[in-house]
């Protein structure tokens, strides 16, 4: 697939990271660097609490196959991490990226708007192909995988709900009509999650038809960074 080997050159030198606290050391070291205020930041200090409870979750034993649920996340953080490094090098991110770097500093942008967008570039995009790494690694099937994908799933809803609570306005300073209301609320987590379970076994079955799949990942990598230009909406005060 030649679209997945080159989005994989992407991804930064891990120095072998097999496992979550690796990971989770990295995106520490890269919000360290930013203003708190940056776009990315704000998707990285949320990434990094879904990362940590994943571990957590996996240290107490929450995930039956632990080794298929390790893989999927360390695969999972790496396509961010590698979207990172390439826009750092001054090099092109994936599509569903773009958004997230050319606004992370406007200030008409809030930080929910940044997170959603980052949320939705990494469910929407990243998820699907993570899936499919994970499977070329341990050798199975996505449907292997189903329960591990379902209880990262898990936690990233339940954090979900949590970043909503923190970085949406008071209700007292929002009305129905509130254009950050109206786009808060017309993405949704679980349409996307079920999107990209839909889209890894779509790219599995197509493993042997390169130029398909290929063309597949495009135009999902463009799908997806229109829905976070959209995201990423300045708004008025």
């Amino acid at each position: 697939m030649a679209q997945l080997e080159r989005f994989a050159e992407f991804r930064a030198p891990t120095g072998g990271d097999d496992d979550v606290d690796a990971v989770a050391a990295r995106m520490r070291a890269l919000g360290a660097g930013w203003p708190p205020r940056d776009g990315v930041a704000v998707f990285n200090r949320v990434y990094l609490s879904v990362t940590e409870e994943v571990g957590r979750r996996l240290d107490g034993g929450a995930f039956p196959d632990a080794r298929a649920a390790l893989t999927l996340a360390v695969r999972f953080a790496e396509r961010y991490l590698a979207a990172v490094e390439a826009a750092t090098a001054g090099h092109r991110p994936p599509a569903c990226w773009r958004p997230l770097f050319q606004y992370r500093r406007h200030p008409g942008v809030s930080p929910l708007q940044f997170a959603l967008a980052g949320i939705n570039a990494h469910i929407g995009h990243d998820l699907a192909l993570a899936l499919v790494d994970s499977c070329r690694t341990l050798g199975c099937e996505p449907a292997d995988l189903e329960d591990g994908f379902d209880r990262v799933g898990d936690v990233l809803a339940s954090l979900e709900e949590r970043i909503r609570e923190e970085l949406m306005p008071g209700p007292d300073l929002l009305q129905v009509g509130d254009p950050l209301t109206h786009l808060a609320g017309s993405w949704s987590l679980e349409r996307a999650r079920d999107g990209a379970w839909a889209s890894a076994r779509a790219l599995w079955a197509l493993r042997e038809l390169p130029a398909v799949a290929e063309e597949f990942v495009e135009r999902l990598d463009g799908a997806v960074g229109l829905v976070g230009r959209i995201l990423l909406t300045p708004l008025p005060d």
